[in-house]
């Protein structure tokens, strides 16, 4: 009988190669009335269904196979077929898109497969463009714009699947109920202004320091206290820092050599915790290199470039939002909420870093956080492992 099912198989895909999907269909209909289908002989038959423009059958026999195996990435696309061809692309893209979420656990797939999951990301992409261009027509048609508002900006292009939602993920302490911001806006501080004047002095004065000083001491190192970390720029002078402030102690020998900056800093209201803050420091980043996508420690602070040495193709980019870099104005942004930097120039940037509270945080949440964080402190510094 295992040779005569095999024969049976055989001879129904010989039909399906020779273009007579209704002989295929009898064959592998037979083997499943007989009770000796299996799901690869069914998605055979859907095949022949559909050939045939019979979609309901095909849908059944789909079913058959989702019901034992929903992450079945064929069954996923051919059920996307169906509905992109009986003209609903919406219900579509949900089964093009949940094959495309399983396919990289599936491991080493045939090239047909690939394929058809390549068909399923152009119509998934030109789904998404027919959608947005719906809604901007409808929304055209009742007066509204886009520009209305930011957020609602926003919420269009998570809507139409151009972006996705990027939230606060700190890798080490979440503070609850801040709002979701990734930049902050120059005009909100009323500290930025002063900064922003000396800006020209602060640069003079790191200019006077690189020309002694090649800044090369790697931004990324490992901790000889824990487990080395995968970066790809570990150790790499190509993203170095000059550190002003480390732990929330000044550092005696370069503030002597910046005695500028210091001031400047001492101006501004920098977060202050025991053994932990503030961090302040010259960040170089070398011609043609990238800061990968990363998350900060914690939410409750904001980090600050104050961008000094900035060569055009430098950019940064918070959650769902870029902005260019540029020399003398200030860039605010939520460092839990996963970031990135480009040069993409020949040559080097240098922005000055430095961390705030949230504005949000009272003086009583401040005050008890930097408590929180001493004793965090404390704790590891007595080998506790924390």
């Amino acid at each position: 009988m295992k040779e005569d099912l095999q024969r049976m198989g055989e001879m129904g895909v010989a039909a399906l190669s020779a273009g007579d999907p209704a002989q295929a269909r009898r064959i592998f209909e037979r083997i499943e009335a007989e009770g000796r289908g299996s799901h690869q002989l069914r998605l055979l038959l859907a095949q022949a269904c559909t050939m045939m423009g019979d979609a309901p059958a095909a849908h059944r026999a789909l079913d058959r196979v989702l019901h034992d195996e929903p992450a079945n990435l064929y069954a996923n696309l051919m059920r996307g077929d169906l509905l992109h061809t009986a003209g609903d692309p919406r219900a579509a893209v949900s089964w093009y898109q949940a094959a495309l979420m399983q396919a990289p656990r599936a491991g080493a797939l045939p090239p047909d497969l690939i394929a058809a999951l390549r068909e399923a990301e152009h119509k998934v992409a030109a789904a998404g463009r027919a959608f947005e261009d719906h809604m901007k027509a409808q929304l055209a048609a009742a007066g509204i714009s886009a520009s209305v508002h930011p957020r609602f900006a926003d919420a269009l292009d998570l809507l139409t699947g151009k972006t996705e939602v990027q939230q606060q993920q700190p890798t080490n302490f979440y503070y609850p109920e801040l709002p979701q911001r990734a930049f902050f806006e120059r005009e909100e501080f009323a500290w930025v202004a002063a900064l922003e004047a000396q800006a020209p002095a602060i640069r003079a004065e790191l200019e006077a320091l690189i020309a002694t000083d090649p800044l090369r001491d790697p931004y990324v190192v490992p901790d000889p206290d824990r487990p080395t970390k995968a970066h790809p720029l570990l150790g790499d002078a190509r993203w170095s820092a000059f550190h002003l402030f480390r732990n929330g102690q000044p550092i005696a020998d370069n503030v002597a050599r910046c005695p500028v900056t210091f001031a400047a800093l001492e101006a501004v209201p920098l977060a202050r915790v025991d053994g932990r803050a503030p961090m302040a420091m010259f960040s170089v980043l070398r011609p043609h290199t990238h800061i990968p996508p990363h998350n900060g420690m914690l939410n409750t602070r904001l980090i600050c470039h104050l961008p000094l040495i900035v060569p055009d193709g430098c950019r940064l980019r918070v959650g769902n939002h870029v902005r260019t870099v540029e020399a003398g104005r200030m860039m605010i942004f939520d460092d839990s909420i996963q970031h990135e930097a480009w040069n993409d120039s020949d040559e080097t940037r240098i922005v000055l870093i430095f961390e705030i509270w949230r504005p949000e945080l009272t003086g009583a949440e401040r005050e008890a956080l930097a408590a929180l964080f001493g004793a965090i402190g404390v704790y590891s510094g007595a080998g506790n492992g924390a």
